[in-house]
């Protein structure tokens, strides 16, 4: 399986990006200047694994930003869905859409990956963090949706 040449590792500085969130609102990384933001890329709202995880980032949220941390999650569903999925699944992190999948790309996030024990090409389940100055400090790839924030949370002291 080959990875992606195009993925961050620490000290890289983070890809910019405006995308849609589920509530219409324009959302840049720079919204974030200042602050530590967990970015994580996720396939697609409302399937096992991604609400597992949405909801591990949900039930956390207020620890992580008692630690400096915001959460914003990125997946190629459209505004509309994303909405339903934060009205499913009572979600309080940022959602954020990226149909043409030109941020996960550039983020290393979305390539060649097994899939059932097929190489296929999609979303590579993948976790950041960018510092206060907006450099890669934690780089993550083929990440497990269950148990995922436990051990980012280890990962991070917090």
């Amino acid at each position: 399986m080959t990875r992606p040449g195009n993925q961050l590792s620490i000290g890289d500085t983070a890809p910019a990006f405006t995308l849609t969130s589920d509530t219409g609102a324009s959302v840049s990384l720079s919204d974030f200047a200042g602050k530590k933001v967990i970015v994580y890329f996720y396939p697609a709202a409302m399937t096992p694994g991604c609400t597992k995880q949405a909801c591990d980032f949900t039930d956390s949220l207020d620890s992580l930003q008692a630690s400096g941390y915001e959460v914003v999650g990125i997946s190629p569903d459209s505004p509309a869905k994303l909405a339903k999925f934060r009205e499913r699944d009572s979600l309080t992190i940022t959602l954020l859409s990226d149909p043409s999948k030109s941020v996960l790309t550039g983020w290393g996030a979305f390539g060649e990956k097994k899939l059932y024990g097929k190489v296929v090409e999609g979303v590579i389940r993948s976790t950041f963090v960018v510092s206060e100055d907006g450099k890669i400090e934690y780089a993550a790839y083929n990440v497990k949706a269950t148990g995922h924030v436990a051990k980012l949370r280890k990962d991070l002291g917090i």
